[in-house]
């Protein structure tokens, strides 16, 4: 506090502080008196202030200290609402329903169940191509989607043969065969949904007569027939129409 002598106090407005009587820096005499030493009165109670502002000063350092020394507060656990916001780690993926890969040719190749016939003409289209259709689905109710297996020919895409395979262990089981060309086996809403080709004498390949179309459904431990039905095509159809004969004058 050098300046409490020697000079006039300056009051915040920059102008020298008044005096309670009025005078400017007056003694008690009321005169100008520059250099005049304050009252007792007046250093006690500058002394006061400045002594509440060093304790001020020390109370704050001390709370800084409590801090643990780097002067802010530390965190404690988060709050609800960001624990809330931040995105939570992704569910560990649930075991896919689709079994695991397996080569058709092979499933049905290593059949024992599967004609003679039908595995001499399961051969390669063009280069290691193979006319098979496979389809996976739900159909015996299991874990593991059923797979559906229909074996074409290469020239026509006639069906041969359709097979169904259920996950048993560590391989798969043939609960379903057709044998009957052309035939071809699909699934529809978890039943099974064979349609076979009728053709009558003297049909062409790509034109039979109808189809048996024929839902399977099944009970446990095998399928059996729920019902069919049957489609007849028209003849007339793909055919040029016949001439009209000129009436004869």
């Amino acid at each position: 506090m050098r300046g409490l002598s020697g000079a006039a106090e300056v009051g915040p407005s920059g102008g020298a502080e008044t005096d309670p009587s009025g005078g400017a820096g007056a003694g008690p005499s009321g005169g100008a008196g520059p250099g005049v030493e304050p009252t007792p009165a007046r250093g006690t109670f500058q002394a006061v202030i400045a002594a509440v502002a060093v304790l001020a000063a020390l109370g704050l350092l001390v709370s800084a200290c409590g801090t643990g020394g780097t002067g802010a507060r530390d965190e404690g656990p988060a709050d609800a609402s960001s624990v809330a916001g931040a995105p939570s780690p992704s569910a560990s993926a649930s075991p896919a329903d689709t079994p695991r890969p397996v080569d058709p040719v092979r499933l049905v190749k290593d059949d024992p169940k599967v004609s003679a016939a039908v595995k001499r003409g399961l051969k390669p289209c063009a280069g290691d191509q193979y006319p098979v259709d496979v389809a996976y689905g739900k159909l015996t109710g299991g874990s593991v989607d059923d797979i559906v297996v229909n074996v074409l020919t290469c020239e026509d895409a006639v069906g041969m043969g359709s097979y169904v395979y259920r996950e048993r262990g560590d391989g798969y089981e043939d609960v379903f065969r057709a044998e009957e060309p052309p035939v071809y086996a699909e699934i529809d809403r978890g039943d099974l949904v064979v349609t076979k080709q009728v053709y009558e004498k003297d049909d062409p390949v790509s034109n039979p007569s109808g189809e048996d179309v024929i839902t399977y459904r099944w009970t446990g431990s095998a399928f059996t027939k729920e019902f069919s039905t049957r489609n007849e095509y028209s003849k007339a159809v793909g055919k040029a129409a016949s001439p009209v004969p000129s009436p004869d004058n």
